[in-house]
């Protein structure tokens, strides 16, 4: 008997994975911030949520993926995937967010263009799969459904009374695809009374949230539910730019769509939707109550990652990012530990960090969606220390690459360079800079750098000056295409 992997790439439509990775996950704070969120960190093993989701394909033998993500976030999402080995992945950028309904019919309309008859298996980012062998045994029926016409979503078997989870109950089982059904009805996210009600019934299983449909079919169904998704997104795609790894959605067209997820604008009111009830091991990893569920704990159930000790405590999750952190005598507690920023919260509380992270946006403050360390498609930088009118910052610069070509109005700069080699161009001259040695660059001055080796190159910068902020930068000329 062929495996399931087998048996897959034995039908005649393609199966294309579809990642959407527009997601900011603030109920991971300080961890997960909008500069740099959830989907891109190793938060369950050595690979990040979004390396994760795209080996899934990977090890089925599905073809290369399309993610959707916003502009911000691209250089990120390619080179992540460069890592894991996956160079031929098509990156949609979204202007501005829609919700997922949007993104899917752009990721739609794009795969129709080579073969309409493509299947979508569409996932998000984010989410954690413990059992692959189950995975694939589900996809297989999910591939059959979806080959017949049917928009399938996996329904995951509850192992507790969820109240932050949809819910699905499935209908009757699908005469030529066992193991998939007709979906009876979606249920929101429901209070804590009726989720006990409906963990006991075997016809109710958590919704997933990940979709499986032929493309065109996807389509036909948006064009029959939001016409104007359907019209403003095929302009969008139409009229797309290709640059570098990237596909641009034209920006006029993509926000008029509304902002509707796929929910609410297809999966809920079609006649061809279908479930496939499984249980290999997924979570939304919506929270950090939920990594900890996850995670591998020692005897006492606490579950750590990082520097780390603790004493005299049970059923806790503590996180550190740098710093030793200790903890003793506690239970049911979360602490999480950065450069930047400590959170503790009672496990029962997780879901209320989000609102945490709303207080520290009101109150200004930017640890709420900035790290300490901002990544750049060169490599990245982070603030060592600052103070009335200068700042000191590692700038850490990938080999092979460069900075802009810039300028500032309000501040000077001074670099030593303590690792690697660095190619400065200062005004019209070009200056070599090697371990232990400096460059300064006066207020004004037309400069850039570059790593002409082929190791990292590590420098302090020093800046002085009245005004520090990242928006005194004028970028003349930039290999990224960024303004």
């Amino acid at each position: 008997m062929p495996s399931h992997s087998a048996a897959i790439n034995s039908t005649p439509s393609a199966i294309v994975p579809v990642i959407l990775s527009g997601g900011s996950g603030s109920r991971l704070w300080p961890v997960s911030r909008s500069s740099f969120p959830k989907q891109f960190w190793p938060l369950l093993s050595s690979q990040t949520l979004l390396q994760e989701t795209a080996m899934r394909g990977v090890n089925a033998h599905l073809g290369s993926p399309v993610v959707i993500c916003n502009e911000a976030h691209r250089f990120i999402v390619a080179e992540q995937l460069r890592e894991i080995g996956i160079t031929d992945s098509q990156i949609l950028l979204e202007p501005v967010g829609r919700n997922s309904a949007p993104a899917i019919a752009a990721a739609a309309f794009l795969v129709t263009e080579k073969d309409p008859d493509a299947i979508l298996w569409i996932m998000a980012a984010d989410a954690a799969i413990q059992d692959q062998e189950l995975l694939k045994k589900a996809l297989y029926s999910a591939v059959q459904a979806a080959s017949e016409g049917y928009i399938t979503t996996f329904g995951m078997r509850p192992t507790k009374p969820e109240t932050g989870y949809g819910y699905i109950e499935r209908g009757t089982e699908l005469k030529s695809v066992p193991g998939a059904y007709h979906i009876q009805q979606f249920i929101e996210k429901p209070d804590a009374a009726r989720a006990k009600e409906l963990v006991q019934d075997e016809r109710y299983s958590w919704n997933s949230g990940m979709f499986i449909a032929k493309a065109s079919v996807l389509l036909r169904e948006i064009e029959t539910f939001e016409p104007k998704i359907f019209s403003h997104v095929k302009e969008a795609v139409q009229n797309r730019v290709s640059d570098r790894d990237f596909e641009r959605l034209a920006p006029a067209s993509f926000k008029e769509c509304p902002d509707i997820s796929i929910d609410y604008a297809v999966a809920e009111r079609t006649k061809v939707a279908a479930v496939v009830p499984a249980a290999f091991g997924w979570s939304d990893i919506g929270s950090w109550d939920a990594i900890w569920e996850i995670t591998p704990k020692d005897a006492d159930g606490n579950a750590t990652f990082g520097d780390v000790f603790l004493d005299d405590s049970k059923n806790c999750y503590v996180r550190s990012d740098g710093i030793v952190t200790t903890v003793t005598g506690v239970k049911d507690l979360i602490v999480v530990v950065t450069g930047d920023a400590v959170m503790v919260a009672h496990r029962d509380h997780a879901q209320n960090i989000k609102k945490m992270v709303t207080r520290l946006k009101d109150a200004g403050r930017r640890e709420a969606t900035q790290h300490n360390r901002m990544y750049r498609p060169w490599g990245f930088y982070e603030s060592l220390t600052e103070g009335d009118r200068f700042q000191v910052k590692r700038i850490h610069v990938e080999p092979g690459q460069k900075l802009s070509l810039q300028k500032h109005f309000h501040r000077a700069e001074h670099w030593v360079v303590v690792a690697g080699t660095a190619l400065v161009t200062r005004d019209k001259d070009e200056i070599l800079v090697r371990e232990n040695e400096s460059v300064y660059l006066p207020l004004g001055t037309v400069h850039r750098l570059a790593n002409p080796g082929k190791i990292p190159l590590t420098l302090i910068e020093v800046q002085s000056g009245p005004y520090l902020g990242e928006d005194d930068i004028v970028r003349l000329e930039d290999v990224y295409a960024r303004s």
